[in-house]
């Protein structure tokens, strides 16, 4: 297999991840447990490549979209992710 194929896999992964530990959080905060995830945590998993992950999670939870930080955050990641794929997906092939 080409190893395109498994950056694919690894990025949806983590794009999974990205968006179950936002609902998990949504559902800790609704409960009021007091256990959280960090943002940093969150953030961590959109630089890690869950960026799609995260705004599709920030959407379906409606969770921190009043944050700032991932209010912008989470696009840029977006954006840069999607310009650097299609860099190595599309013109290096």
């Amino acid at each position: 297999m080409r190893i395109e194929y498994y950056l694919i896999f690894v990025l949806l992964f983590v794009n999974v991840i990205a968006f179950v530990l936002f609902g998990i959080d949504k559902q800790w905060k609704r409960k009021g447990t007091g256990k959280r995830i960090s943002e940093y945590f969150l953030l961590f998993w959109c630089f890690a490549g869950g960026a799609l992950g995260a705004s599709l999670g920030m959407n379906v939870f409606r969770h921190k979209n009043n944050r700032q930080r991932f209010f912008v955050m989470v696009p840029l990641l977006l954006l840069f992710q999607i310009l650097v794929g299609g860099y190595f997906f599309f013109i290096r092939m």
